[in-house]
Order: structure tokens, then sequence, then C-alpha cells
């Protein structure tokens, strides 16, 4: 099978290119790329103002499956992902049952294969039952298939288990992804202040977010380790790992559309769709977190994709689960949020949700060159829409873009050399 993609803007990182070309696509790999490809192909894709990017890879998401189907499937997750322009996606281990043994993950793997629309890299869990007392045993996960570990959504409180689990996953080459959260001090609905007060509901304290990540900066230093650190939020935390970072401290991070296109202000209109955890901040931390971005502090953007059902949200503010859920809309809020402003370019969007991304996975993604895997995400940066609930793709329907005009639409993702989403 020929794919020929013609007078496309391709937009490589790795390479710094920028320019109009034509790419070839032979079977699964890139065979040619160059400014006018005269060649016959099974499909010829017309590209003329369309941008071509290096197939977005998301390494933090939620696929429910196995356990809470009712919310979302990998099937249907994996739909929503390729609709996104995501080639590659890795769903976290907070599913019934967690997998913190080699049959669950494998079942996992299996059924993602049988689906076979994008790349799925599972995370297993950091702990037996994600309940911070036991550790998995790291290297039979890691050879069955784990990307990494996580205990996501379930922190692990006590700083020995996630010592040594930190200090096992880099000795494997490979890292765990804290979710940071003190419960002390976590308790709450949205963040704490001015909005919480008036809604008359718990706000949760930043320093939930911040003192635990100060944690994992400190074991990262002390054992010479990597860390990485999950959705960051917060002016302080986006501080902590760029003044870590200064000192060669081996720590990472990621944080989703949602921190720099939505403050606590966000409540007001979409409820309980714009609750999550770590939960929506000041304009201040927006701000810090859009710093984070452009000074290369933050790694990569992941979407935190969280199906809820319409049940279970309608519990409300303070009852109702966090999380939204982010494949769809994670592009058109990085052009309107990031590039329409101009606080970065399409060269740096790429670097954060292609390149990065799979340097930090240390997968073979993340750019269009000859010979490599052709994952491929082709999109219009400036078709609008109105994202509807009948538009949305995934299981669920929970998130605060939804009756909003959104700006940035897929047309292609290819995986593999297949086109498995066309918009």
């Amino acid at each position: 099978m020929k794919i020929l993609l013609k007078n496309g803007n391709l937009i490589d990182y790795k390479n710094k290119v920028n320019d109009k070309y034509d790419i070839l696509i032979e079977d699964d790999k890139i065979t040619k790329i160059g400014h006018k490809i005269e060649e016959s192909a099974d499909q010829i894709i017309d590209c003329t103002n369309l941008k071509v990017i290096p197939g977005m890879i998301d390494m933090h998401c939620h696929l429910r499956e196995p356990g809470f189907e009712y919310k979302e499937t990998i099937e249907t997750g994996a739909k929503s992902a390729v609709a996104g322009g995501f080639t590659t996606i890795c769903p976290m281990p907070n599913t019934k049952p967690v997998p913190d043994n080699k049959e669950t993950l494998e079942k996992i793997i299996k059924e993602a294969k049988r689906v076979n629309l994008c790349n799925i890299l599972p995370y297993a869990s950091v702990s037996k039952g994600e309940k911070g007392e036991e550790l998995v045993d790291f290297e039979k996960l890691k050879n069955a298939g784990a990307i990494a570990f996580s205990d996501d959504g379930m922190p692990v409180v006590n700083s020995r288990i996630m010592r040594e689990a930190m200090i096992k996953a880099d000795s494997l080459g490979t890292f765990v992804a804290s979710h940071c959260e003190e419960k002390s001090v976590s308790a709450g609905a949205i963040n704490a202040g001015p909005i919480a007060d008036k809604l008359d509901v718990q706000g949760v304290l930043p320093e939930a977010e911040e003192i635990m990540a100060a944690r994992e900066i400190v074991v990262s230093e002390t054992n010479n380790v990597r860390g990485h650190i999950c959705h960051i939020s917060t002016k302080t935390t986006k501080n902590m790992v760029r003044d870590a970072k200064k000192r060669g401290v081996k720590i990472t991070c990621e944080t989703c559309p949602h921190y720099f296109a939505f403050t606590v202000d966000e409540v007001l209109n979409t409820g309980v769709n714009a609750k999550m955890n770590p939960p929506l901040r000041e304009e201040k931390d927006r701000k810090a977190i859009i710093e984070g971005l452009k000074e290369g502090t933050i790694d990569c953007i992941i979407t935190d994709h969280a199906p809820h059902s319409k049940e279970d949200k309608a519990q409300g503010l303070e009852k109702g689960p966090n999380g939204i859920i982010g494949f769809e809309t994670a592009l058109s809020a990085e052009i309107m949020y990031l590039i329409d402003t101009k606080e970065i370019n399409y060269l740096d969007l790429v670097k954060l949700t292609s390149y990065n991304p799979a340097q930090l996975l240390k997968i073979d993604r993340g750019t269009i060159e000859v010979g490599k895997v052709a994952d491929i995400t082709i999109f219009d940066p400036n078709e609008t829409y109105m994202y509807t609930e009948d538009k949305v793709i995934s299981k669920s329907k929970n998130s605060p873009f939804i009756g909003k005009e959104l700006k940035g639409k897929v047309k292609y993702t290819i995986v593999g050399g297949r086109i498995v989403y066309k918009g």
C-alpha cells in the first residue's frame, strides 16, 4: 500500500523542518520526503493548507477497561484518541482489576491489539492494588509490556515505598509517574479561594500538589534517579521543577491543556465538567504553566483523558468524580491558547506533543524521517467548529469544551501507514 501526501506543511522538531513537502508512505514506513514527489500511489492526499506533524503521543490517559466499561472501553477510547490526532496513548492503571500482575497487563495489551487503531502502551501500577503498601514485580511487568509505572489517582503516600519504586524503575531504564497529592491537605472539590467560598464548597489547597512534588524532586536528586511528575498545575510546582532541572536533577513533568486554557473561574460556567484533580487554579498559575512550556521546564502536554458517565458527574461538585475527557479537544486548545496567542510556535508544539513524549518513553516515534514508521497527524489549523455532545466520539461527554467554538481540526490520523481516522 502506497500513500502519497502532497503539498503539506511538514513540521518536524528533531530536524527543525517547517516547510512544504511531499511524503511517500509505503506499507508502514516513510520512504521518501521531497519538495515534489512524482510517483504513483494507491492513495494521494492533497494536504494543501494543512499541517503534517509526527503522530501525537499522549503519555497519560485513562481508558477505564477493565472494570469501568460503562465510562469508556479500550475501543471507544482509541476511537476518540485517533479522532484527536493521537497515534500513541498510554493508559493509566486505575482499572479493576489493577494491572499489578502480568496476566491483567497482558489482557489489556491483547485487547489493544485487537482494536488495532493506535499504539496503546499501558502503565502498570507501582503497588499491588494501588494501595501504596507493597511494590509490584517491576521487572516482570516491564518484560510483559508495561511502558512505565504509576499509581495515578492514588498517590503513593509512603515515602519509603516511593523511594524504592523510583530507584527500581530507574535501574530498569524506565520511570515512575507520580500523581502528586498530599492527602492530609487535599480534601475538597475545587481550588481553594474565592470561587470555592462563593459556591460554599471545600477548596483544595495548592500545597497538596506542591508538597509531594517537592518530595519526588528530593528523592530524584538524592538518589540520582529519574522522576516524573504528573499533570502539574501550580506556579510553585513549576518553579520547583525549573530550579531542580537547573541543578541537573533527573526530573521531568507534564501538564494538560485545561491548565493553560482555563482557571477555576470555568467552574462557574461548566460546573462539575470543570472538576478535575489537580483542580483548575488561579490566573497566576495558568500563566506560569504557559511560561513552563515556553522555557522547557514542562516536558510535554498530555490529556489526562478521564471519562465519567453523566450519572456519575450528576452527583455535583462535591460528590462528582474528578476528571474530563481530552483526546478530541487537545489540539484545538493548543492552537487557540498557545499558537494563536503567540506563546509558542508549531515547532515548539511538535516538541511538546510528539518528540519529547517519545524521548521520555524511549520509543522510536516523534519524528517524520525516511525509514521511520509512518505515524502522522494531519490537521487544518484554521477550521472552526462547535464542539457539541453529538460530535463527541468518546463514550463519555464530560468536557468543559462542550458548547464552545473550537479551532483546529484533525483531517487524517495515520498509524503504521494505515489511515485510521479521516475527519
